[in-house]
């Protein structure tokens, strides 16, 4: 499906949840009607209670407060916060609650991703950001790295869509009547300011390659520079090929990934890709300094997304995500300056000639933790025709 971008929007950056939260938070105090949220991970830590709060005191002073958040990312949810939440008046549920959580079948992968807000029609959030403390880390490192867009402006009338429909989806396989949407018009959402956007979805029905083909669009296009982090990158053929064109035809293409192992699998998985895409001309830096959870890209300096959606085959052919696609210069400018000075201060480029030439043993981990996931991925029954 075409991306519709609409003009008239104010978006503001936001790095990390050190920006992120204090301005989710703001825009929940001053609610008047509505706040809805959506969350893959819900913590119960001190920003976690924090937001909690929030949302309880708006839903006390008469406000409509709806959130839901995944079952598998936030398995403790419904223990910790949920009752507290629900005694203030907040219409809180688990999108596909874990049962048995050491069985692999198929709609376990599907998972809520999407990291969404919206408030009064009026503020909305889109990104990478959970809730969950950025501080929480081992070893003392620096908070994660992460991007969210606060929205303002046409582009907020697709994501109050999406919202309300998935809602109305959990509702309808919960046989939940309590929770059901108010039906009153809703006027389109003012211009805010100047820069034009489109919201994307992915899903399992109508939506499920909208954000991989925006980006292969945005990929054939480029003419000069791709620069694109990503914190879980295992791309499929289309995808590395797209790369791999836009390098021959002389784009500068540049990958920041995840130079720290969280999952070690998916870690090595990616690894195995890193020969062919060094030498397709491709310059690959890790990002060291903390862990990386940023999900974005900018090209030509003009086309920028923040959003949820790794590069991955588990964001891009199962689970629900949602990005911001933003043309405009002036955001894209922003955005590739935050991600060159992140280079800067915590990234490290690797060496094409010696990443080449890697022991046998290591080249054998990382092509057998690359099949291993393609396996995976095909017990669930997707990815056969990619």
């Amino acid at each position: 499906m075409t991306a519709e971008f609409l003009s008239g929007n104010r978006l503001t950056l936001l790095n990390s949840g050190a920006e992120y939260f204090p301005a989710l938070i703001k825009a929940i105090d001053k609610a008047q009607h509505e706040v809805h949220l959506e969350s893959y991970i819900f913590e119960d830590d001190a920003t976690g209670r924090a937001v909690a709060a929030a949302m309880a005191d708006a839903a006390r002073r008469g406000v409509m407060v709806r959130v839901l958040v995944d079952g598998f990312g936030a398995p403790e949810f419904a223990e910790q916060l949920q009752p507290a939440l629900l005694a203030a008046g907040v219409q809180a549920m688990v999108y596909r609650p874990e049962i048995a959580r050491l069985r692999l079948r198929r709609h376990r992968l599907r998972r809520l991703h999407r990291k969404l807000a919206m408030v009064d029609g009026e503020i909305a959030f889109v990104g990478g950001i959970n809730i969950v403390d950025d501080s929480d880390r081992p070893l003392e490192m620096p908070p994660r790295y992460d991007y969210a867009v606060r929205i303002e402006g046409p582009l907020l009338q697709p994501m109050q869509r999406a919202l309300h429909r998935l809602w109305e989806l959990v509702l309808w396989a919960k046989l939940n009547r309590r929770y059901r949407l108010p039906k009153f018009p809703r006027q389109a959402p003012k211009a805010r300011g100047e820069q034009t956007a489109a919201f994307l979805v992915r899903d399992n029905i109508r939506h499920r390659r909208d954000i991989e083909e925006a980006y292969l669009a945005a990929i054939a296009a480029a003419r000069e520079e791709i620069l694109l982090a990503n914190a879980y990158f295992l791309p499929g053929r289309r995808f590395r090929r797209a790369l791999h064109d836009a390098a021959r035809r002389g784009v500068r293409v540049i990958l920041v990934l995840q130079g720290r192992i969280e999952y070690r699998l998916l870690h090595y998985a990616t690894q195995a890709l890193y020969g062919k895409l060094l030498g397709a001309g491709i310059r690959i830096f890790e990002y060291r300094r903390s862990f990386m959870h940023a999900k974005v890209a900018v090209i030509d300096r003009h086309w920028a997304t923040v959003g949820s959606s790794n590069i991955d085959p588990f964001s891009l052919l199962l689970a629900r995500e949602a990005n911001v696609v933003v043309r405009d210069e002036k955001f894209a400018r922003e955005l590739r300056q935050s991600l060159q000075a992140a280079m800067r201060q915590g990234a490290s480029e690797l060496p094409a000639d010696r990443w080449q030439h890697l022991p046998w043993f290591s080249r054998l981990l990382h092509w057998a933790s690359y099949h291993l996931i393609r396996i995976l991925v095909g017990m669930t029954g997707y990815g056969r025709k990619r």
